[in-house]
């Protein structure tokens, strides 16, 4: 299926760096990543993944499926309390390019009302499944579509160490990394890409401070 690469992606921030070893060497301003998750929340894999980002001071942008918020409303205030983005991914995960506006407005409007019941904020972005958006629909729902630039893939495969390579060799300044938070595999592989990154100089920040000017 072919996904399509982000809609908008941030300008360069026109730092200059040095690379080493395959290590980035910071500049003046770390190359900013971000790092988002579809199809949550899932019961037990999304608070072990809220917990490995909290211990490791990273801020993520989760895009929920809305049939999926009941009985998991304390993972999404979670969420929204460690400073995370929390966006929409549709009520049932549908592709909206084959829905007419009418019904692909309520696919977005359910969502968001689950989520604001719980944030108590609006919801400002949101991911289209399968990367199919109708043109038009951010004006008439006031919602920003976001899609990626690195498609880990990790709704394919078990194997972590597939998913933590193909990141790695990947990833480059300003891209958006797309992962699952509903399989224990990526989010073991999630917090390993982090940690991996991390190091290599990359600063893990939400989709907005990529996005917007």
């Amino acid at each position: 299926m072919l996904y399509l690469v982000c809609l908008i992606l941030k300008a360069g921030s026109g730092r200059e760096a040095e690379e080493a070893d395959g290590a980035i060497t910071a500049g003046v301003e770390k190359p900013k990543i971000a790092i988002t998750f579809d199809d949550g929340p899932h019961p037990v894999w999304t608070p072990k993944l809220l917990e490995g980002l909290k211990e490791r001071e990273v801020l993520a942008t989760f895009f929920l499926i809305g049939s999926n918020i009941d009985g998991n409303e304390t993972v999404v205030k979670e969420m929204y309390e460690n400073g995370h983005i929390v966006g929409n991914h549709t009520f049932h995960h549908v592709e909206m390019t084959k829905l007419s506006d009418e019904k692909a407005m309520e696919e977005i409007r359910m969502t968001n009302e689950k989520i604001s019941a719980i944030t108590g904020e609006p919801v400002s972005f949101m991911r289209p499944p399968f990367g199919a958006w109708q043109k038009g629909l951010e004006k008439e729902m006031q919602v920003l579509p976001v899609n990626w630039s690195v498609d880990t893939l990790d709704w394919t495969t078990k194997n972590a160490d597939e998913i933590v390579n193909k990141v790695v060799t990947e990833v480059k300044e300003n891209d958006i990394i797309l992962m699952h938070d509903c399989y224990e595999s990526s989010v073991n592989a999630a917090l390993r890409i982090v940690d991996i990154l991390k190091e290599s100089g990359y600063e893990f920040v939400t989709v907005e401070e990529l996005i917007l000017p």
